[in-house]
């Protein structure tokens, strides 16, 4: 059943109108339309006094605050944020007490109510909010163990173009296995390098990378298309948690030393481009590094033992699993019903498995649970878990 709205002015406006008809007593009318007797001698009163414009909502600001943070103290907040506009309410009281410590100044709540009255607090931007990783991040021991990827970040050469270096690195001997410019940073691009390295180095066991694209998306799993096609190629992908970079340290700090080493804003980009395959050399086979005991990484890699012979294989489920298709449009077919998985799973096999609540599964990725016709799954939001 519907709810009826129902406007306070209206219902003033009927009560006046069954008091004018005088076919009711106060009290009856009172009960019909659930109001207190003292209310309704109050909209009497004003309707007798203003007419129909006394039963409009008034306002309810007290006519004296005396609380209220003097002009004074408010001019002062405001010419420390207009000459200081990068400082939040913390650093503004901050500063005011030690430039006036016998000053008695509002605390940072009210400091930052009265800026954002005078319109000077820009709202953050919410947060993308990734499904939860559950498996932990692998364990490198050796070789191959894990490829730590990333893109650099661009800059802009000299001759007014833009280099962005794809990265990627062996975990456990730093051996450094491309870093190039990518012309574009999609799904085709990045998995043609992977190809290249595949034949030449063999598989991996995993693949680190942060949570942008075409690494991870927002969806179930955190799957993107590049991701599903490394589990077809026999390699599990993992992210690192959303702002903690030093869960791929190793691969950061190599960052820093190509930023320090091999990218300069004087030069143009064939220049820029040569540098980067210097570096590599260079990084390999000349810089001894402090991890590996003064050695080079080319003294410590080895290809892996685990060789590619190029195809794609979707996952394969035990009978424990009962599995579905993903069609075209994202949805997979289940008991007379469809669920959304996602456009990126199309055509590929997702397990069902009735764990005290059925699961979906891609491979061994955990991508939520299904309940009717939903696939439900966790979203990290800060250090809290909410499901949606």
């Amino acid at each position: 059943m519907a709810w009826r709205e129902v406007k306070v002015e209206e219902q003033k406006q009927l009560f006046i109108k069954a008091y004018l008809e005088k076919r009711f007593c106060i009290a009856d009318i009172c009960r019909q339309f659930g109001i207190s007797r003292k209310c309704a001698y109050k909209w009497i009163n004003r309707f007798e006094e203003e007419g129909w414009d006394g039963l409009k909502e008034r306002s309810r600001t007290p006519l004296c605050s005396p609380k209220a943070t003097s002009c004074d103290i408010v001019d002062a907040i405001l010419k420390i944020k207009y000459t200081r506009p990068k400082w939040g309410p913390k650093k503004v009281l901050g500063y005011l007490k030690n430039t006036s410590p016998g000053i008695l100044w509002p605390s940072s709540t009210t400091i930052g109510n009265i800026l954002e009255k005078h319109g000077l607090v820009e709202k953050r931007k919410l947060r993308k909010r990734l499904a939860e990783r559950k498996d932990p991040l692998g364990i490198c021991n050796d070789c191959n163990d894990i490829w730590c990827i990333d893109f650099k970040g661009w800059s802009i050469t000299k001759d007014n173009k833009k280099i962005e270096p794809f990265t990627l690195m062996d975990a456990c001997s730093r051996f450094l296995l491309y870093c190039q410019h990518l012309n574009i940073n999609n799904t085709e691009h990045v998995w043609a390098v992977f190809e290249r390295l595949f034949r030449e180095y063999g598989l991996p066991l995993r693949v680190r990378s942060d949570n942008g694209p075409p690494f991870a998306t927002l969806g179930p799993g955190r799957l993107s298309r590049l991701s599903i096609k490394l589990i077809k190629a026999g390699v599990k992908p993992e992210w690192i948690d959303p702002g903690e970079p030093q869960q791929n340290g190793r691969h950061e700090r190599m960052h820093l030393t190509l930023k320090q080493e091999a990218i300069d804003a004087i030069n143009d980009f064939d220049i820029q481009t040569k540098k980067l395959d210097e570096f590599t050399n260079y990084y390999n086979f000349i810089r001894p590094h402090e991890a590996l005991r003064q050695k080079c990484p080319a003294d410590i890699y080895q290809p892996s033992s685990r060789y590619w012979n190029g195809k794609l294989q979707s996952p394969e489920y035990s009978q424990e699993y009962k599995v579905g298709k993903v069609k075209s449009c994202g949805k997979m077919s289940w008991k007379n019903k469809e669920i959304y998985i996602g456009r990126s799973f199309e055509g590929e096999p997702i397990g069902l498995k009735e764990e005290e609540v059925l699961k979906a599964y891609y491979g061994s990725i955990l991508l939520g649970v299904v309940k009717e016709n939903n696939l439900e799954f966790e979203r990290r939001l800060g250090r809290k878990k909410i499901k949606i």
